[in-house]
Protein backbone atom coordinates (compact mmCIF):
# COMPACT_ATOMS: atom_id res chain seq x y z
CA UNK A 1 0.00 0.00 0.00
CA UNK A 2 1.34 3.45 -0.96
CA UNK A 3 2.61 5.73 1.81
CA UNK A 4 1.56 8.77 -0.23
CA UNK A 5 -1.48 10.66 1.02
CA UNK A 6 -1.47 13.13 -1.90
CA UNK A 7 -0.57 12.19 -5.47
CA UNK A 8 -0.61 14.74 -8.31
CA UNK A 9 0.17 13.54 -11.83
CA UNK A 10 0.59 15.63 -15.01
CA UNK A 11 -1.71 18.36 -13.68
CA UNK A 12 -2.74 21.27 -15.93
CA UNK A 13 -5.07 24.09 -14.97
CA UNK A 14 -6.10 27.41 -16.56
CA UNK A 15 -8.36 30.33 -15.68
CA UNK A 16 -10.22 31.43 -18.82
CA UNK A 17 -7.54 29.91 -21.07
CA UNK A 18 -4.74 31.61 -19.09
CA UNK A 19 -2.34 28.85 -17.95
CA UNK A 20 -1.81 28.73 -14.17
CA UNK A 21 -0.31 25.26 -13.64
CA UNK A 22 1.55 23.26 -16.29
CA UNK A 23 2.35 19.54 -16.09
CA UNK A 24 2.72 19.48 -12.29
CA UNK A 25 3.68 16.11 -10.78
CA UNK A 26 4.57 15.38 -7.16
CA UNK A 27 3.51 13.30 -4.17
CA UNK A 28 3.26 13.93 -0.43
CA UNK A 29 4.02 11.17 2.04
CA UNK A 30 2.02 10.54 5.20
CA UNK A 31 3.42 12.67 8.02
CA UNK A 32 5.17 15.13 5.73
CA UNK A 33 5.27 18.88 6.41
CA UNK A 34 5.43 20.47 2.95
CA UNK A 35 5.92 24.19 2.33
CA UNK A 36 4.89 25.53 -1.08
CA UNK A 37 6.68 28.74 -2.07
CA UNK A 38 6.64 30.88 -5.20
CA UNK A 39 5.70 34.30 -6.62
CA UNK A 40 2.27 35.93 -6.51
CA UNK A 41 0.13 34.48 -9.28
CA UNK A 42 2.37 31.44 -9.60
CA UNK A 43 -0.43 28.97 -8.82
CA UNK A 44 0.17 28.15 -5.14
CA UNK A 45 -3.34 28.85 -3.84
CA UNK A 46 -4.86 27.27 -6.95
CA UNK A 47 -2.90 24.09 -6.27
CA UNK A 48 -4.33 23.89 -2.73
CA UNK A 49 -7.87 24.34 -4.06
CA UNK A 50 -7.30 21.55 -6.56
CA UNK A 51 -6.02 19.23 -3.83
CA UNK A 52 -9.09 20.09 -1.76
CA UNK A 53 -11.40 19.41 -4.72
CA UNK A 54 -12.78 22.97 -4.93
CA UNK A 55 -11.43 23.15 -8.49
CA UNK A 56 -11.18 20.44 -11.16
CA UNK A 57 -8.05 19.86 -13.23
CA UNK A 58 -8.07 20.72 -16.89
CA UNK A 59 -5.85 17.68 -17.42
CA UNK A 60 -4.11 15.22 -15.16
CA UNK A 61 -5.08 13.44 -11.96
CA UNK A 62 -5.18 14.14 -8.23
CA UNK A 63 -5.63 11.46 -5.59
CA UNK A 64 -5.98 12.24 -1.88
CA UNK A 65 -5.87 9.27 0.49
CA UNK A 66 -6.16 7.12 -2.63
CA UNK A 67 -9.41 8.72 -3.82
CA UNK A 68 -10.63 11.78 -5.78
CA UNK A 69 -10.44 14.87 -3.49
CA UNK A 70 -14.20 15.38 -3.43
CA UNK A 71 -14.63 11.93 -1.83
CA UNK A 72 -12.38 12.69 1.15
CA UNK A 73 -12.91 16.40 1.75
CA UNK A 74 -14.24 15.61 5.23
CA UNK A 75 -10.75 14.32 6.11
CA UNK A 76 -9.02 17.56 5.08
CA UNK A 77 -8.72 20.66 7.25
CA UNK A 78 -8.38 23.89 5.25
CA UNK A 79 -7.31 27.40 6.19
CA UNK A 80 -7.96 29.68 3.18
CA UNK A 81 -6.19 32.93 2.52
CA UNK A 82 -7.76 36.19 3.76
CA UNK A 83 -10.34 34.52 6.01
CA UNK A 84 -12.64 36.86 7.94
CA UNK A 85 -11.40 40.08 6.38
CA UNK A 86 -14.64 41.65 7.67
CA UNK A 87 -13.73 41.76 11.34
CA UNK A 88 -16.92 43.65 12.22
CA UNK A 89 -19.01 40.54 11.54
CA UNK A 90 -20.77 39.67 14.83
CA UNK A 91 -19.35 36.24 15.64
CA UNK A 92 -17.38 34.85 18.57
CA UNK A 93 -14.28 32.68 18.70
CA UNK A 94 -16.37 29.66 19.73
CA UNK A 95 -18.80 30.22 16.86
CA UNK A 96 -15.99 30.34 14.29
CA UNK A 97 -14.27 27.21 15.61
CA UNK A 98 -17.54 25.27 15.71
CA UNK A 99 -18.00 25.89 11.97
CA UNK A 100 -15.40 23.20 11.42
CA UNK A 101 -17.87 20.62 12.72
CA UNK A 102 -20.39 21.36 9.92
CA UNK A 103 -18.69 18.88 7.58
CA UNK A 104 -19.39 16.19 10.15
CA UNK A 105 -22.91 17.30 11.15
CA UNK A 106 -24.19 18.94 7.99
CA UNK A 107 -25.75 22.36 7.59
CA UNK A 108 -28.95 23.01 9.53
CA UNK A 109 -28.17 20.53 12.31
CA UNK A 110 -27.54 21.58 15.89
CA UNK A 111 -24.08 21.28 17.41
CA UNK A 112 -23.87 18.46 19.92
CA UNK A 113 -22.14 18.27 23.29
CA UNK A 114 -19.49 16.19 21.52
CA UNK A 115 -18.90 19.03 19.04
CA UNK A 116 -18.51 21.60 21.81
CA UNK A 117 -16.22 19.34 23.82
CA UNK A 118 -13.98 18.73 20.82
CA UNK A 119 -13.73 22.46 20.04
CA UNK A 120 -12.99 23.19 23.70
CA UNK A 121 -10.05 20.76 23.56
CA UNK A 122 -8.72 22.40 20.40
CA UNK A 123 -9.04 25.97 21.70
CA UNK A 124 -7.25 25.01 24.89
CA UNK A 125 -4.49 23.31 22.92
CA UNK A 126 -4.01 26.46 20.83
CA UNK A 127 -3.98 28.68 23.91
CA UNK A 128 -7.12 30.66 23.08
CA UNK A 129 -9.81 29.05 25.25
CA UNK A 130 -10.01 32.19 27.40
CA UNK A 131 -11.17 34.11 24.31
CA UNK A 132 -14.00 31.71 23.45
CA UNK A 133 -16.73 34.37 23.98
CA UNK A 134 -14.70 37.19 22.47
CA UNK A 135 -15.80 38.87 19.24
CA UNK A 136 -13.46 37.81 16.40
CA UNK A 137 -12.85 41.45 15.50
CA UNK A 138 -11.41 42.19 18.93
CA UNK A 139 -8.50 39.77 18.52
CA UNK A 140 -5.02 40.45 17.19
CA UNK A 141 -4.01 39.05 13.79
CA UNK A 142 -2.10 36.21 15.42
CA UNK A 143 -5.01 35.28 17.68
CA UNK A 144 -7.42 35.30 14.73
CA UNK A 145 -5.16 32.94 12.81
CA UNK A 146 -5.16 30.54 15.75
CA UNK A 147 -8.97 30.62 15.76
CA UNK A 148 -9.04 29.81 12.05
CA UNK A 149 -6.57 26.96 12.57
CA UNK A 150 -8.92 25.72 15.32
CA UNK A 151 -11.79 25.74 12.83
CA UNK A 152 -9.70 23.64 10.40
CA UNK A 153 -8.75 21.21 13.19
CA UNK A 154 -12.38 20.79 14.28
CA UNK A 155 -12.83 18.64 11.17
CA UNK A 156 -10.45 16.13 12.85
CA UNK A 157 -8.41 16.00 9.64
CA UNK A 158 -5.79 13.57 8.42
CA UNK A 159 -4.39 16.31 6.17
CA UNK A 160 -4.16 20.02 7.00
CA UNK A 161 -3.92 22.55 4.14
CA UNK A 162 -2.99 26.14 5.06
CA UNK A 163 -2.78 29.14 2.75
CA UNK A 164 -0.48 31.85 4.19
CA UNK A 165 -1.27 31.10 7.87
CA UNK A 166 1.28 33.66 9.12
CA UNK A 167 0.40 36.50 6.73
CA UNK A 168 -0.01 39.81 8.58
CA UNK A 169 1.07 38.25 11.87
CA UNK A 170 3.65 39.76 14.25
CA UNK A 171 6.96 37.83 14.47
CA UNK A 172 6.13 36.63 18.00
CA UNK A 173 2.85 35.09 16.88
CA UNK A 174 4.43 33.78 13.67
CA UNK A 175 6.93 31.68 15.62
CA UNK A 176 4.14 30.52 17.94
CA UNK A 177 1.99 29.38 15.03
CA UNK A 178 4.95 27.54 13.50
CA UNK A 179 5.56 25.75 16.80
CA UNK A 180 1.89 24.74 16.93
CA UNK A 181 2.10 23.36 13.39
CA UNK A 182 5.26 21.44 14.30
CA UNK A 183 3.35 19.70 17.12
CA UNK A 184 0.30 19.05 14.92
CA UNK A 185 2.57 17.48 12.32
CA UNK A 186 3.15 14.59 14.74
CA UNK A 187 -0.50 13.64 14.16
CA UNK A 188 -1.28 14.74 10.60
CA UNK A 189 0.22 15.63 7.23
CA UNK A 190 0.57 19.38 6.64
CA UNK A 191 0.79 21.30 3.36
CA UNK A 192 1.39 25.01 3.76
CA UNK A 193 1.59 27.87 1.25
CA UNK A 194 3.87 30.69 2.39
CA UNK A 195 5.92 33.69 1.28
CA UNK A 196 7.98 33.64 4.45
CA UNK A 197 10.70 31.20 3.51
CA UNK A 198 12.96 32.36 6.34
CA UNK A 199 10.99 31.30 9.41
CA UNK A 200 9.07 28.36 8.03
CA UNK A 201 12.16 26.69 6.54
CA UNK A 202 13.25 25.78 10.07
CA UNK A 203 10.13 23.67 10.59
CA UNK A 204 9.22 21.95 7.31
CA UNK A 205 10.39 18.58 6.03
CA UNK A 206 10.05 19.24 2.29
CA UNK A 207 9.68 22.26 0.01
CA UNK A 208 8.09 22.80 -3.40
CA UNK A 209 8.40 25.92 -5.53
CA UNK A 210 5.47 26.67 -7.84
CA UNK A 211 5.58 29.12 -10.73
CA UNK A 212 3.29 27.43 -13.25
CA UNK A 213 5.65 24.44 -13.10
CA UNK A 214 6.83 22.79 -9.88
CA UNK A 215 10.22 21.96 -8.38
CA UNK A 216 10.10 19.60 -5.39
CA UNK A 217 12.80 18.99 -2.79
CA UNK A 218 12.22 16.19 -0.28
CA UNK A 219 14.90 17.32 2.17
CA UNK A 220 13.25 20.63 3.01
CA UNK A 221 16.05 22.74 1.53
CA UNK A 222 15.53 25.84 -0.58
CA UNK A 223 17.70 25.37 -3.64
CA UNK A 224 19.12 27.97 -6.03
CA UNK A 225 16.87 26.47 -8.72
CA UNK A 226 13.81 27.24 -6.58
CA UNK A 227 14.91 30.82 -5.94
CA UNK A 228 15.48 31.49 -9.63
CA UNK A 229 12.14 29.92 -10.49
CA UNK A 230 10.27 31.90 -7.87
CA UNK A 231 11.80 35.32 -8.42
CA UNK A 232 13.14 35.01 -12.00
CA UNK A 233 16.36 36.84 -11.11
CA UNK A 234 19.28 36.36 -8.71
CA UNK A 235 18.40 36.99 -5.06
CA UNK A 236 20.59 37.96 -2.11
CA UNK A 237 20.13 35.33 0.60
CA UNK A 238 21.34 36.45 4.04
CA UNK A 239 22.43 33.61 6.32
CA UNK A 240 21.48 33.44 9.99
CA UNK A 241 24.17 34.03 12.58
CA UNK A 242 26.35 36.77 14.05
CA UNK A 243 28.03 37.60 10.71
CA UNK A 244 25.40 37.73 7.91
CA UNK A 245 26.77 37.21 4.39
CA UNK A 246 25.51 36.90 0.84
CA UNK A 247 25.36 33.45 -0.70
CA UNK A 248 24.16 34.46 -4.19
CA UNK A 249 25.53 37.21 -6.43
CA UNK A 250 24.21 40.77 -6.46
CA UNK A 251 21.98 41.95 -9.28
CA UNK A 252 20.72 45.25 -10.60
Amino acid sequence: MSSNVIEVRNLWFSYEKEPVLEDVTFSVKKGDFLAIIGPNGGGKSTLLKLILGLLKPERGEIKVLGKPPQKVRHKIGYLPQYSFSNTSFPITVMDVALMGRLNRRGFGKRYTDEDRKKVEEILKRLGIWEYRNTHIGNLSGGQRQRVLIARALAVEPEILLLDEPTAGVDPEYETGICEILKELNKEMTIVLVTHDIGVISRYVKSIACVNRKLVFHEEGKITEEMIKMAYECPVDLITHGPVPHRVLPEHK
